[in-house]
């Protein structure tokens, strides 16, 4: 037996501007940036984190900024779209109102599978989703960041269901069900929702059978990899003997610092993470403060002059700013 999946733990993407990102998370989408660090395999990359107030897990969306990139194309056999939570069906509508006013592209207020859900991306093309948590039951959400732009009542509080294209939807369909341990629970024509764990926004991906689409080719404005909650080091280590069973070639044991993980290629262009839920963002900094300088995990500590000499400082300060909720 391995232990069951807790839904979604992160979803990990590329910009072309960690800058732009960072006043976008920031300033448009109210996300609090809980960690500021470095792509722990290519150091001269930014590694951004943006979550809730407390940086829990299933609430943080990630960027690296690859120097020198191309721009990613979207198609078919991608991670295409990432959901993230808001309380409620009014909430939807802020969102829509605030969206009009700063200029972002958006496709207006939806349904989808019986939710109220606003499609919108980003100066990079990126694809995003603001889901309704109304009438939700499943995985618990996140805090919104206290101090951010958006009302409480309105501010994204976690991910929601994750978006995926695929051309061969039987193959995946058993690798979600046979492997992972997801449950089919709804269909519309071509997109297809399933769950696991608990349920629920935090806990859903959604599968568009597509076979018109070309593949997606990465680059920034897309999906890098998605990664999936698991409790601690012992469910970690079950999937880690658990994944070879069925084929499945993986990294092993990865320490992240700021969690445990290990790695799998799914199909050709669809890398899933398993991460755990500990030990967060909230050890190396102040909650005050948190994001705000460079934070190293401690085997990159002894390299940080060396690190703080290639990558460029952006400043996140946040602390000392009078953010207006509007």
């Amino acid at each position: 037996m391995v232990s069951e999946l807790k839904g979604i733990h992160h979803v990990t993407a590329i910009t072309s501007s960690a800058e732009k990102n960072y006043q976008f998370f920031t300033f448009v989408l109210g996300m609090r940036l809980v960690k500021k660090t470095v792509n722990q395999d290519d150091i001269q990359t930014y590694h951004l984190f943006f979550a809730d107030d407390e940086g829990n897990a299933g609430t943080d969306m990630t960027f690296f900024d690859f120097p020198g990139i191309p721009k990613g194309t979207h198609g078919t056999n991608e991670i295409f779209r990432t959901g993230f939570r808001v309380p409620t069906d009014e909430a939807i509508s802020y969102w829509e109102k605030r969206f009009d006013r700063l200029d972002v592209k958006h496709d207006g207020i939806e349904e989808q599978f019986g939710k109220k859900v606003i499609n919108f991306v980003d100066f990079d093309d990126q694809h995003y989703q603001l889901i309704s948590d109304q009438n939700n039951q499943g995985v618990e959400s996140g805090a919104p960041w206290k101090k951010g732009p958006i009302p409480l009542e309105y501010a994204i509080t976690g991910l929601g269901p994750v978006h995926i294209r695929i051309s061969n939807f039987d193959y995946f369909k058993q690798v979600l069900e046979k492997v992972l341990g997801f449950k089919e629970i709804d269909s519309n024509r071509d997109q297809y929702l399933f769950e696991v764990g608990e349920g629920g926004n935090g806990a859903q991906i959604v599968v568009e059978h597509n076979q018109v689409l070309p593949d997606g080719r990465q680059g920034y404005g897309t999906v890098h990899h998605l990664a999936f909650r698991v409790h601690d080091r012992e469910a970690l280590d079950e999937w880690i003997n658990y994944l070879p069973m069925f084929g499945l070639q993986t990294s092993g044991y990865v320490d992240r610092h700021f969690f445990e993980s290990l790695y799998a290629r799914v199909t050709p262009h669809i890398l899933f993470e398993w991460a755990t839920d500990g030990p967060g963002f909230m050890g190396d900094e102040p909650y005050e403060t948190l994001g705000e300088k460079l934070s190293l995990p401690p085997f990159l500590e002894p390299k940080r002059e060396q690190i703080e000499s290639v990558v460029r400082p952006i400043d996140t300060v946040r602390s000392t700013l009078d953010i207006e909720k509007e």
